[in-house]
């Protein structure tokens, strides 16, 4: 959908909207005080759950850009302009996030990670509701990609101990680039947010760097990583090693393959 359409739609007056970079899952533009996302074929609801996602982000006193619109055709945020880094203030507001407390695993609505459905449903028992509500529907669709990778993958899922601190709202889809350093301070922006094990969003920020030392340092002093979470980082980065996998290709195999022995 035309970025200008949906301003048009929102009732929203601004200049007109010149394209941002980044946006890999979506096309993002920036029209004067506003931030505007579209797809060309979204999967029904993707927007939706963005905004919710942000809503819950929030609600749990993290730093992300407002909803002023949403639709099935895109999306209208607040921009937020740059400011210094502040690692040390990002750190604080992970680990208050981290530190949040829910009854039960996963959400009781669809959401997404980029646009790979993640099906709706809560459960208790941690590794078993990763392995089949992330991992599982994630090597099927990958599986024509995977050759011989997806016997061993399937192989791992029955005997997945995973380590548990407690339900809590995450990010989801935590690497660098989903982190902005604003006027106001830190802020997180394209969530893919659901109730799990904060060793999900470790395992996403370790998986590709941009977080500096300064930043761990300052989150292990006030929320410490045990031993047995540090361990489980690989079996987390196989989830989104297998989305990348799905979405850009084998040059993500050696990857998966490598996750998979540390995981098992």
């Amino acid at each position: 959908m035309d970025p200008s359409a949906i301003l048009k739609t929102a009732g929203l007056s601004a200049p007109e909207p010149v394209p941002l970079s980044g946006g890999d899952v979506s096309r993002v533009y920036r029209a004067g005080p506003f931030v505007v996302k579209t797809h060309e074929d979204p999967p029904p609801g993707l927007f939706w759950a963005e905004a919710e996602g942000l809503k819950a982000l929030a609600e749990a006193a993290v730093r992300v850009p407002r909803v002023h619109w949403v639709g099935e055709g895109g999306i209208v945020l607040e921009y937020l302009p740059p400011g210094p880094d502040d690692w040390k203030g990002l750190a604080r507001m992970l680990a208050r996030l981290h530190r949040t407390r829910g009854t039960r695993y996963g959400g009781p609505r669809p959401g997404y990670l980029g646009t790979f459905p993640l099906p709706a449903g809560e459960g208790e028992d941690w590794s078993r509701f990763f392995t089949e509500k992330r991992l599982l529907p994630l090597i099927q669709a990958t599986w024509t990609q995977l050759g011989t990778l997806g016997p061993e993958l399937e192989s791992l899922l029955p005997r997945l101990r995973l380590p548990t601190e407690g339900p809590t709202l995450i990010h989801g889809d935590l690497w660098s680039g989903n982190v902005h350093m604003s006027e106001a301070g830190p802020a997180l922006l394209d969530p893919s947010v659901w109730v799990g094990e904060r060793g999900v969003d470790l395992a996403m920020m370790r998986l590709f760097g941009g977080f500096p030392e300064l930043f761990w340092q300052e989150y292990g002093a006030l929320y410490p990583v045990p031993p047995e979470v540090r361990d489980a980082l690989p079996c987390y980065q196989l989830y989104y090693l297998l989305v990348h996998v799905l979405f850009f290709g084998s040059g993500y195999l050696g990857s998966v393959r490598r996750a998979l022995a540390a995981c098992s």
